[in-house]
């Protein structure tokens, strides 16, 4: 066979946890985690344009995880930098639902320092759980393929 598998080398991935006190702030900081990996100074992403984003599914993990695709697809069709500022999440009849307004402005080199290009949110280890404390919240863990 003229090619083999390496195991133990560096994979291409960052991983994070984000939470909040519902599942809003939760969804919010994610974005931000997600928009951080790519730019290093997310205070410099103007909203000049602003999207609106509507999603259901069946779990609030694949909720989360289609949001953050929609990010990093605006990201790579467009050139958009976008950040959640308002964040509805409903459960209703089974499934989950969010409507979301981000707002951001086209990537400028000049202006935010780019770090990494994310190309991908993957299932490997992402899960959005409850938290058990008496103050009560939410986290997730979030794997971006890089």
């Amino acid at each position: 066979m003229p090619y083999n598998y390496l195991e133990d080398i560096g994979t291409a991935d960052i991983a994070f946890e984000a939470t909040g006190r519902d599942l809003p702030e939760l969804f919010i900081a994610a974005g931000d985690a997600t928009m951080n990996v790519m730019i290093d100074n997310l205070e410099a992403i103007e909203s000049r344009e602003t999207r609106q984003i509507e999603l259901a599914s069946d779990s609030i993990e694949m909720l989360l995880f289609d949001f953050l695709q929609e990010l990093i697809y605006f990201k790579d069709a467009s050139r958009l930098l976008l950040r959640a500022r308002a964040m509805q999440i409903t459960q209703k009849a089974g499934g989950y639902f969010l409507k979301a307004s981000v707002a951001g402005e086209q990537l400028d080199a000049t202006r935010h320092q780019q770090r990494a290009d994310v190309k991908a949110v993957t299932l490997h280890g992402f899960s959005v759980e409850k938290r058990d404390l008496p103050e009560g919240g939410w986290k997730a863990r979030v794997l971006l393929d890089i």
